[in-house]
């Protein structure tokens, strides 16, 4: 399919998103043909590393293509999307414990999906245009394809206000939050993968340079202060009582988002707890993305932002402070049978 490139080149299998219009979102074909591909090469004793990157200067992959999940739901059709979660999560893991080195290169937007498919490499580059982010809350989501596994091992409780907040990484920050490895300037890219090609991942170490300066270890400090009470609406009532920059800037992020979906958040990461398994903060995600669509604010936040995009959601509730605890956990209830699983 020409919305994803997949051959092999030497001895690397070689990956490349290829629908830089639609800034390469993540279609359930795509996830597929990569998921198919990925199984293919692990066997293959020809293919020693895999190298995924994507068309255009915009993005990585900027999510999913949640437009086909609305029409979807809102025909309703939960199925639809609950399968395409459940396929996802399962590509996410096998990238994370792929046999063979696995190198992703991140430029421009590499949000939602796309953290899904480049974040969990063992070889993460980002360039100066690198942009990442876990923003589902804004769209009534939470943070999946792992990316609560992401955000529970960063430092402190960075985790929990990128969760909430969306807050967008440059390439230094995202090294520094535990979302990539190495800065490599987009200039040099195309060597880069005809080096990797050539020679392996040895040969990345000579292309690796100093980032540019980030912000998030800088406010390591207030973050932690703010955020590391047992609920997000005790983050709320923290950053309330503070008047700097960096309070205000997380208050007006917060009354962006769905307030179910960003409490949710916080007490998935919680429940994970500093050194989670990825599947198990795969199966915790899904139990919310199973329900989202029906019980949640999702269809509305998609439908707000992406639809008719008047950016005014109406959220099941008011504020973060109406959000009952037992509203969460409900959300959060083991599926029993439908219960996302590594195989099947």
């Amino acid at each position: 399919m020409n919305d994803i490139l997949i051959r092999i080149e030497g001895r690397c299998g070689r990956v490349t998103l290829n629908r830089p219009a639609a800034l390469n979102a993540l279609s359930e074909p795509m996830c597929v043909a990569l998921d198919a591909a990925l199984v293919a090469w692990a066997a293959d004793a020809a293919v020693d590393l895999v190298v995924i990157d994507a068309a255009g200067d915009r993005a990585f992959c900027a999510g999913g293509d949640i437009a086909k999940l609305y029409a979807a739901g809102m025909a309703g059709n939960y199925a639809h999307g609950q399968a395409f979660w459940h396929k996802e999560y399962r590509m996410n893991l096998r990238i994370a414990d792929y046999p063979k080195p696995v190198v992703s290169l991140m430029q421009g937007f590499t949000m939602g999906g796309g953290v899904g498919v480049g974040c969990h490499a063992g070889h993460r580059i980002v360039g100066e245009s690198s942009q990442i982010a876990m923003p589902e809350c804004g769209i009534g989501l939470v943070p999946d394809v792992g990316g609560s596994y992401l955000l529970a091992h960063a430092p402190g409780y960075l985790g929990e206000y990128l969760a909430s907040t969306g807050t967008r990484m440059g390439p230094a920050d995202a090294i520094y939050a535990g979302f990539a490895d190495v800065f490599v300037p987009e200039p040099d890219w195309p060597a880069l993968i005809t080096a990797l090609v050539a020679e392996g991942t040895g040969a990345l170490a000579r292309f690796v340079a100093p980032a540019p300066e980030g912000v998030l270890a800088a406010q390591q400090g207030q973050i932690d202060a703010h955020f590391c009470g047992e609920s997000l609406g005790d983050a709320l009532r923290s950053l309330r009582g503070d008047s700097g920059a960096f309070a205000l800037g997380a208050l007006k992020a917060l009354r962006r988002v769905s307030p179910l979906a960003a409490c949710a958040a916080v007490e998935m990461l919680h429940r994970l707890g500093d050194s989670p398994a990825l599947p198990d903060a795969l199966e915790l995600e899904y139990r919310y993305t199973f329900r989202a669509q029906e019980k949640g604010d999702f269809l509305e936040g998609i439908r707000a932002a992406v639809i008719d995009k008047d950016r005014k959601p109406k959220w099941l509730h008011k504020s973060i402070e109406t959000v009952a605890a037992a509203e969460v956990a409900a959300m959060l209830l083991p599926l029993g049978a439908q219960a996302w699983t590594v195989e099947g």
